[in-house]
């Protein structure tokens, strides 16, 4: 079975290897077990990052953290993949002036949102030999919405369609990121009244407290004075 992973500490068998330090410093070729040494002194681990090179190229790195942080940086990306979508606009050659006013409508819309579009003009009969225009079409179309969105694939015919792809120009994540600060405000208000909320409740408790705790030197004058007030 062969394993993407690199091999690490007592897995790199070679004698040498060419080793660079924990912030990228080039230390130079050594012997395999003093760069072991080395990495159990700096309490890290050896890892062969360059296996083919003559000798081995190996790095001082933590390696669980350093997996830790590959793996964030997936989930993101995946995140960022699934969150995008394609969508697809299609019409013909010979469109009026007001369909393709609509058609630009979706574009933008779709753009707005953070999705990519793809443009489909679809050719029949003598247009696939003379597509005269479709091309300048796509490009007209392209810069209307150059406010949303740029060229990601230029208008090229594929068979019996010109296809363009559009891509937004980072509206999702701009959108992502001022939801992510608003939540981020909105939690601690939250904290804050609920401190406010605790402040208060401890108040309450030493004021109550206070009050039960009445000496009875205090008790039996209020006692006298109120019998002189009753005499």
């Amino acid at each position: 079975m062969i394993s993407d992973e690199p091999r690490i500490n007592d897995d790199i068998r070679v004698s040498q290897v060419r080793l660079i330090g924990p912030n990228g410093e080039q230390v130079g070729i050594i012997a395999t077990s003093v760069a072991l040494n080395l990495a159990k002194e700096a309490n890290l681990d050896l890892v062969e990052v360059a296996p083919k090179a003559k000798p081995p190229v190996a790095k001082l790195i933590d390696y669980g953290k350093f997996k830790y942080n590959e793996k964030i940086k997936a989930r993101e990306a995946r995140r960022n993949q699934s969150m995008s979508e394609i969508k697809e606009i299609r019409f013909r050659l010979k469109i009026d002036d007001h369909d393709f006013e609509v058609k630009e409508g979706h574009v933008r819309r779709f753009l707005s949102a953070g999705d990519k579009v793809k443009v489909t003009i679809m050719l029949r009969g003598r247009e696939q030999s003379r597509p005269i225009g479709g091309v300048e079409l796509l490009r007209k179309l392209a810069d209307d919405v150059a406010d949303l969105g740029s060229i990601e694939f230029a208008p090229k015919q594929e068979g019996r369609n010109i296809i363009m792809t559009l891509s937004p120009k980072g509206k999702k994540v701009h959108t992502q990121s001022e939801q992510r600060r608003r939540g981020g405000q909105a939690r601690a208000e939250r904290k804050a009244r609920q401190a406010a909320h605790l402040a208060a409740k401890a108040d309450e408790k030493e004021t109550a407290g206070s009050n039960n705790n009445t000496s009875p030197k205090q008790m039996k004058s209020k006692e006298g004075s109120n019998a002189e007030d009753e005499k």
